[in-house]
């Protein structure tokens, strides 16, 4: 196993004692600042060779014309792949025999769905044969009329939204709980196609040996990249060996195999070579997943103790025309604010678009961006201040269900997060602060959440005589630091000093950690790694509480302390001994055991698990030309037991950038005539640099939660998106009193006050 796989490197400040709680620096980062990193397309296999898509221009129709003979031509081009010559695979593509499995292009027939479809590829000994041998196809269509946006087809009512939930949900009766309000607003917010955009593009080195099969592509879920590749290739996933030890950056896109990695595959296979396959950033803009737009209504009636009647949350958004993902924006509804009355309600369009899949916070950040701006504005239109009004509407149970919550600081969040920001002097009418350039400038809040999941995942725990450990298990860090954070967890969990312990992860040969997503790898692949390492002391203390010979005889499993590479025994710490000594006196070099995780039925039927935060955020507008500049945000979250503040902090600042990126700069936008992406680069789809970062800062609030799992561990990649886009909206309305419902929000929206 290759070194940057292990990461035994150990940070310079580890110390004795609890690793957990530790702000360790990411013992990746020296291989990742020093270039020794090796991501996937890093690897140069003997005898590879490169392939390119070919992908189409138009949205919707077909290819009828291929120029193979020129792309052939070219020195260089050793095999163009079409879907008159693509190799066999031993299952459909476009099959879908699980909720998480999803449709594939796969050169399976000559119908074009989306722009930017694959439509045939090109292998050759170096890229820049491949890629002038892609555009010598010239490819020309039958071309049918764009299906495009929100109102691009006839509406519908999905199935399921998200991954099985309910298109509608409700409690109480809405319609009566408006119509005895004292106050009602009504609002329309939209929300716009966005793309994940991750540094790293999607890539795959692919090397058949027979019927083994190497890979190296970044993943999320190597077992789940694994079993689907080896449905579609017909071979046991025992014979797939895949290496993703390094993610440029995921964000959802990369939880799932894609049609790309699938067609490096083939074209390996084709040529009988190795095969790295890159795609260029253009290329990211269709078959690899992205968020959808949404057009959101929300309705609320409050009270005159101004307390709210009634909440309704539609949602429309849009999907593929062959597949089926729908954004659950309106589901973030279901658990903040409390209301005798819920409604969430959603419909769909199907567009000539690629499939739209999991993208960071899905139907959270989308939802709530709607969510709070409704809230702030019903809070100006009662009366009171935002922070006021929230903590009227504080749902002490989930509002939803009625389920207790295992745990809920958030009014420690509001309470920190307010105090820090300086939130008492906010004037409450708008447009009352400018600073000395005469900028006019603005304060708004907002509330995150974000659901704690778990998923299942294993590891394997092994301690030697020499007194080390080694901890392993497939997971994945795409810049999150998770493997800092498990190496954590397993230096704990098998009572050593960082120094002794060895993680290893990144390859799927190891035991399944489940899936990067969700904001739940740590409590998933952590709970996994906590359990193999009890497991694997207490067969150690069996060894040594069975022997006669030990100091520790006869003290049993439960009378044992592990710490520091001995077992102590409970209550007389005088009696201990060392791991060598009682694996040497047994014979044996080391002992190894396997631990799982998976999350608890009955806690999940009894509570309602979240994290939760409050963002507050302040903004510069320039009077005369709209210009907007988000100067200051201050975040308070609470997220159950933190394993290292210092990386946890990390994920916070990312969500709230990407908070800032959803209200201020980041859109797709799509050619009403051919459905193309008309800014399908970084340089057009505008998404934060340096200059447009505020000054942040992240509040931890402490949080203990005895449900959701045995070390306590709640999410943290997601839930800074969620309460700060929201924050930096109502920043922008209490600068300028115009109230901006279309995101991101742009200098006309303010001068013409849309």
């Amino acid at each position: 196993m290759s070194p940057e796989i292990r990461l035994s490197t150990t940070p310079a400040h580890a110390r004795h004692g609890s690793s957990i709680g530790q702000p360790l620096t990411r013992r990746d980062g020296a291989l990742k600042v020093t270039g020794g990193a090796r991501y996937a397309a890093d690897n140069h296999p003997e005898g590879m060779v490169h392939a390119v898509l070919a992908t189409s221009s138009i949205a919707r129709g077909r290819v009828t014309f291929l120029d193979l003979d020129a792309a052939k031509a070219h020195p260089g081009v050793l095999a163009v792949m079409t879907p008159a010559n693509r190799p066999p695979l031993a299952e459909d593509p476009d099959a879908k025999l699980h909720p998480f499995m999803f449709r594939l292009d796969l050169l399976q027939n000559d119908l074009v769905r989306y722009a930017g479809q694959p439509i045939a590829v090109v292998i050759a000994e170096t890229l820049e044969a491949a890629t002038e041998g892609a555009a010598l196809l010239a490819p020309r269509y039958e071309t049918l009329p764009a299906r495009v946006g929100l109102d691009g087809d006839t509406p519908f009512i999905p199935a399921a939204v998200g991954i099985g939930n309910p298109a509608e949900v409700r409690i109480g009766d809405v319609e009566a709980g408006l119509a005895g309000a004292a106050t009602r607003i009504e609002a329309v917010y939209e929300t716009p196609a966005q793309y994940h955009n991750a540094m790293e593009p999607h890539a795959i080195v692919a090397a058949w040996d027979g019927d083994a099969l190497s890979i190296d592509t970044p993943s999320q879920a190597l077992a789940m990249a694994q079993g689907r590749i080896a449905g579609l290739f017909g071979i046991a996933p025992d014979n797939i060996h895949i290496r993703s030890p390094f993610l440029g950056g995921g964000f959802g896109s990369k939880g799932f195999i894609t049609g790309p990695q699938a067609l490096g595959i083939l074209a390996a296979r084709m040529v009988g070579r190795p095969v790295k396959l890159v795609l260029r950033r253009e290329q990211m803009y269709g078959p690899v997943g992205h968020r959808a737009p949404t057009r959101q209504r929300l309705r609320l009636g409050v009270g005159r103790d101004g307390t709210l009647t009634a909440l309704g949350h539609h949602a429309k958004t849009t999907s593929s025309t062959y597949d089926d993902f729908f954004e659950p924006a309106a589901d973030v509804a279901h658990t903040l604010y409390a209301s005798p009355a819920i409604a969430t309600s959603h419909e769909a369009v199907r567009i000539d678009t690629g499939t739209p899949l999991f993208m960071r916070a899905p139907g959270e950040a989308t939802g709530s961006i709607a969510l709070e701006s409704a809230i702030d504005e019903t809070a100006w239109a009662c009366g009171m201040d935002p922070l006021a009004f929230r903590l009227k509407n504080y749902a002490e149970v989930e509002p939803i269900s009625g389920k207790p919550f295992s745990s809920k600081a958030l009014r420690e969040c509001y309470a920190q997060g307010a105090e820090r920001f300086g939130w008492s002097r906010r004037p409450f009418a708008p447009r009352q602060m400018r600073d000395e350039d005469g900028l006019l400038v603005g304060w708004g809040m907002g509330t995150a959440t974000f659901p704690a999941l778990m998923f299942q995942a294993e590891a394997r725990a092994v301690l030697k005589r020499d007194g080390t450990g080694v901890m392993e298990s497939g997971t994945h860090d795409m810049g999150q630091g998770a493997w800092t954070a498990f190496a954590q967890i397993a230096a704990d969990a098998l009572g050593l000093d960082m120094a002794r312990t060895e993680f290893r992860a990144g390859t799927s040969d190891l035991p399944d950690a489940g899936i990067a997503g969700g904001s739940a790898h740590t409590a998933t692949a952590g709970m996994a790694i906590h359990h193999a390492g009890a497991a694997v002391i207490a067969r150690l203390a069996d060894l040594a509480t069975g022997d006669a010979r030990s100091p520790l005889f006869g003290a049993g499993n439960a009378g044992v302390v592990a710490r520091d590479g001995r077992l102590f025994r409970r209550g007389d710490e005088s009696r201990s001994e060392s791991y060598g000594d009682i694996l040497a006196r047994a014979g044996l070099g080391e002992i190894d055991a396997r631990g799982t995780s998976a999350a608890d039925p009955d806690a999940q039927a009894s509570y309602a698990m979240h994290a939760h935060g409050a963002v507050f955020a302040e903004v510069k507008v320039d009077p005369d030309l709209g210009q907007i500049r988000a100067t200051r945000l201050v975040g308070a979250f609470a997220a159950g037991r933190v394993i290292n503040s210092r990386l946890v902090r990390s994920q916070y600042y990312g969500g709230m950038i990407w908070g800032v990126s959803f209200a201020l700069h980041e859109q797709a936008v799509a050619d009403p005539r051919s459905g193309r992406i008309l800014n399908a680069n970084l340089g057009e789809y505008h998404i934060p640099v340096n200059a447009d970062v505020p000054a942040l800062e992240a509040l931890i609030v402490e949080e203990h939660d005895p449900h959701v799992n045995a070390l306590g561990i709640k999410g943290v990649g997601e839930i800074g998106v969620t309460g700060t886009a929201g924050a930096v909206a109502n920043a922008v309305w209490h600068a300028t009193g115009r109230r901006c419902r279309r995101f991101p929000i742009r200098l006309d929206d303010l001068l013409t006050g849309r």
